[in-house]
């Protein structure tokens, strides 16, 4: 993302262009409202000359009633006024936010992994949420009050020089002594509000991470470690809004001395005319409640000017999000996905994030309806495969294909919809039962959903639950345990019915008696599916059509259990440890095993936690 410094123009026309222009009818009556309650100060102002010259001076009393009248008329006019044009630019202004923020969360959606990796949660929901707010509280001030007190000045300043254009013109001498501090003000307001989201997205991002965190941040008694670290975060953000305070008042407190320098000169200056009887009384009063008018406009259009540039800071930073470019596209001519053959076929495939190559040069292929099982140590680029299979992001050489067709011809949409995905991290979201495992469809049968509850396992535990499928999961499905979370992500797959599965260590997480019935449901899941499994416990994939060893980003070997063990490679010798004593460890703890054999054996001989480095590394 840049840091580009955009102009107050450029974000205004931006502004209009994307999100206001639509709304110009109702911008336009609002308009009108806002020139009448505006003009009534002016109303006002010109009454004062009648009421002093007319019935205070001459003290005439048949024009008492109708000053009166035309008093109370004018304050009718611009209560109605006043009402209708905050209705009308507040839904406006609603309307704005809240089109802003699904327009972010739709952009943000169609980035590819890489964004998300660089743009964490928290910065990204501050960007949403505050920024947008933001804007939407500023902007509502800015469009209730600056069109409302800029027409209200323009027509006082009228009136004042209707009477007198020389006291009009002592009474704006201070002005142009404060242009050059304003602008420098708004300059160091717009920085300082820049500092603050950014420290704001800081903040959000610690929070995130504390709460999701929580039992880690529990177990290794890191409550104090975290809290400080979020005060000194806090103590910066407070700083930085305070400096920012202080330039924001900076402008209209600027305004107060300059009326006041203006109102010394028009006394001094139109006080000795009244006294010499060229100006009376009520052209003085009327001159005087129109300048005294303008005070309050005055001051709240340079409040406005200072919060104009807390919004515009928030405003550059959604519009660089909105503008973000999208690595991942649709193409231009699409192709159909494959409705039969869905052999899956990665060549040459080359990733890398940053300078850390994660796929290199490889090559691997998974038979339509056949299990193909990934082995290999964290990093081999095992679940970096799912992602360039499902377009999460795009290699940076080589080609994906399936069925034949490159998956970046395919929509999307059309791309997805050939998969299910089960992971170890089963993600559930904060809604019932059922609308977990059906995700907003409206065409599942209460038979089809019994069906799946059935073969998932999820009918096993569904009466201990009070309300049934309309039960809450809580966030991240915290109200169920890990194997019923599996279990629920298992249903929504075969109710999607895919003709590819995609399973990452999806029982490794779980107690034996889970696995064992999540094992289950994965193997009905997976029969008669292209299946791709990520799997560090070898007892789930020795009945795979085909194992593929898997280090640094490149196959290494591949074959079925009995091949590989045959040929006395890696796997055969993970497999050999993994089953030591007749005991089931995960590769894991099979790699500590060869470590500790390998430190028990003769230093003359190369041990066998060093003859498995030579065949996963290289003798280097």
């Amino acid at each position: 993302m840049n840091d580009q410094t955009y102009t107050s123009g450029d974000l205004l026309r931006w502004l209009w262009k994307n999100y206001l222009k639509k709304h110009i009818g109702l911008m336009a009556l609002a308009t009108f409202f806002m020139i009448i309650e505006g003009s009534t100060l002016g109303a006002l102002a010109r009454l004062m000359e009648p009421m002093f010259d007319q019935v205070f001076v001459a003290g005439q009393k048949d024009a008492l009633l109708w000053v009166g009248l035309v008093l109370i008329g004018i304050f009718i006019l611009r209560a109605v006024a006043g009402v209708s044009q905050k209705v009308l630019l507040t839904r406006v202004a609603q309307r704005t936010a809240a089109d802003m923020r699904i327009d972010l969360l739709d952009r943000m959606m169609k980035q590819d992994g890489a964004f998300h990796q660089s743009h964490p949660p928290g910065f990204l929901i501050q960007r949403v949420q505050s920024d947008v707010n933001s804007v939407g509280d500023v902007w509502r001030a800015v469009i209730t009050g600056a069109g409302r007190d800029f027409i209200g000045l323009m027509v006082l300043l009228g009136v004042a020089i209707s009477i007198d254009p020389v006291w009009a013109l002592l009474a704006c001498v201070g002005i142009p002594v404060m242009v050059l501090p304003a602008a420098a003000a708004q300059r160091f307001v717009r920085r300082r509000s820049r500092e603050a989201k950014d420290l704001g997205a800081n903040l959000a991002t610690r929070l995130d991470e504390v709460f999701h965190g929580i039992v880690q941040v529990k177990l290794n008694a890191l409550e104090s470690y975290q809290a400080r670290q979020y005060r000194d975060l806090t103590d910066k953000f407070i700083g930085t809004e305070v400096r920012a305070a202080f330039g924001n008042s900076a402008i209209p407190g600027m305004i107060d001395i300059m009326s006041g320098v203006g109102f010394m000169a028009v006394i001094l200056y139109g006080g000795s005319e009244i006294i010499s009887g060229d100006k009376t009384i009520g052209q003085f009063m009327t001159f005087f409640t129109a300048m005294g008018f303008t005070f309050s406009p005055l001051r709240r259009l340079g409040g406005i000017s200072g919060l104009w540039q807390v919004a515009a800071a928030a405003l550059e930073r959604i519009r660089e999000l909105l503008e973000a470019p999208l690595r991942l596209k649709d193409p231009a001519s699409p192709v159909a996905a494959p409705n039969t053959n869905t052999d899956i076929v990665l060549k040459d495939v080359d990733l890398s994030y940053g300078e850390a190559k994660v796929l290199d040069r490889l090559n691997l292929t998974a038979k339509a309806g056949q299990t193909t099982a990934l082995v290999g140590a964290s990093g081999a680029g095992k679940s970096t495969i799912f992602n360039v299979l499902t377009r999460l992001i795009d290699p940076q050489n080589g080609s994906v294909s399936i069925g034949g067709v490159a998956v970046d011809r395919m929509k999307m949409t059309d791309l997805r919809e050939l998969f299910s995905v089960v992971t170890q991290e089963a993600l559930l979201f904060d809604e019932t039962l059922r609308e977990n495992i059906v995700l907003g469809r409206t065409d599942v049968t209460e038979a089809r959903l019994q069906e799946v509850l059935k073969a998932a396992h999820v009918a096993d535990f569904l009466p201990k639950l009070e309300k049934g499928l309309d039960t809450l999961v809580g966030p991240r499905g915290s109200a169920l345990s890990g194997g019923q979370r599996q279990r629920v992500v298992i249903a929504r797959a075969l109710l999607r019915d895919t003709p590819v599965l995609l399973l990452d260590e999806a029982t490794s997480a779980l107690d034996a008696q889970s696995e064992q019935v999540v094992q289950d449901a994965l193997d009905r899941l997976s029969k008669g599916r292209t299946t791709i499994v990520i799997a560090h416990r070898l007892a789930t994939i020795r009945s795979a059509d085909k194992i593929v060893v898997m280090d640094r980003g490149r196959v290494t070997d591949e074959g079925t259990h009995d091949e590989l063990l045959s040929r006395g490679g890696i796997y055969a010798d993970l497999y050999r440890l993994q089953f030591q004593d007749g005991k089931t460890i995960s590769d894991a703890e099979g790699l500590r095993a060869l470590s500790a054999k390998d430190r028990a054996t003769k230093p003359s001989k190369p041990g066998l936690l060093q003859r498995l480095g030579q065949r996963l590394f290289g003798s280097g």
